[in-house]
């Protein structure tokens, strides 16, 4: 690595890492330079600070700003179990935040659609941090936009946010897989959502692999059933953190005990390479409930083993 002091902002190529101190310097995601040029860009990394849609605790409006911040020492070591760097092969960037208008929510599902829009008319992926889960919806209806209906969901959360709600533009972080199911976007038949631990009278017809069956089966045979479940489809990776135990995941909105821990969410996820993933988010994030960052960090490592498990499908 070669010593740039701000790599964010002075490092001229897209390509490649660079020493910092880790507590000091521009806080993009991995030291990832800050740009809005997606010109020959393979990820694009954004935020989305939102969470007007939260039925419980606020906060996870600082959720893309907080795993920022505790993803500077992952830039600094070649990424655990990989041993190489994601940024040889791949060009990401941070594409910084989604403008959006609190004040006028009815703006906001537009707001967040078009801002990936603009990523992906570029067939460059988008990594987005929320905000609550609800910005997986927007997201979602402009993946169907440019790839069509019927994408699979790879779904992490200990809710199916399957509830019903029947008006096209609430804001619920709790309703957003509904609508999309309903509308199509999503196939519950070819999707599946694990660690779920709240109960719903209809799972819309989804592939339940609920934090039980994680405990009880193990990793493996999780991975096992998301290959056999998902297959050749193309697919979108969501992980709300509180999925995982709130012994891992306490700086989250709705927390509920019983859940994964990092280490199960971490293996899962490094053992999916070779599906077709169209784009992927990590939400809920809500560093006031926080305690010495322990959300932030899972949620930076899952955010950074996404990037490696695409750059490791480019040998």
């Amino acid at each position: 690595m070669k010593t740039l002091v701000d790599a964010a902002i002075a490092r001229k190529e897209l390509k490649g890492s660079n020493m910092e101190m880790t507590y000091a310097g521009v806080t993009s995601f991995m030291r990832r330079n800050y740009t809005k040029d997606l010109t020959n860009v393979d990820i694009a990394i954004s935020g989305i600070a939102f969470d007007c849609a939260v039925t419980y605790r606020s906060g996870a409006r600082l959720g893309p700003r907080a795993i920022r911040e505790a993803s500077v020492q992952l830039a600094e070591l070649l990424p655990y179990p990989w041993g190489f760097d994601p940024f040889e092969r791949l060009a990401v960037v941070d594409y910084g935040d989604c403008f959006l208008d609190p004040h006028n929510p009815m703006t906001i599902r537009n707001a967040i659609k078009d801002h990936i829009s603009q990523i992906i008319q570029h067939d460059v992926f988008p990594l987005t941090f929320g905000g609550d889960h609800y910005i997986t919806y927007p997201i979602l209806l402009a993946l169907a936009e440019k790839h069509g209906k019927g994408i699979s969901l790879i779904h992490f959360d200990a809710h199916c946010d399957t509830w019903p709600d029947d008006e096209e533009y609430s804001l619920n972080h709790g309703t957003m897989f509904y609508k999309a199911i309903k509308n199509g976007i999503v196939d519950p038949t070819k999707s599946v959502q694990i660690g779920i631990r709240t109960w719903n009278d209809d799972f819309m017809g989804t592939n339940i692999l609920d934090a039980q069956y994680v405990h009880d089966h193990g990793w493996q045979k999780v991975v096992e059933r998301i290959r056999e479940i998902v297959g050749d489809n193309l697919v979108y990776l969501t992980f709300d953190v509180d999925s995982l135990d709130p012994a891992y995941a306490p700086g989250t909105g709705t927390p509920v005990p019983g859940g994964l821990s990092s280490l199960q969410a971490l293996a899962i996820i490094r053992n999916l390479g070779g599906l077709n993933f169209i784009g992927a988010d990590v939400v809920e994030v809500a560093p006031s409930y926080d305690h010495a960052e322990i959300t932030a960090l899972a949620a930076a490592h899952v955010a950074r083993d996404i990037i490696c498990l695409l750059a490791n499908q480019q040998t």
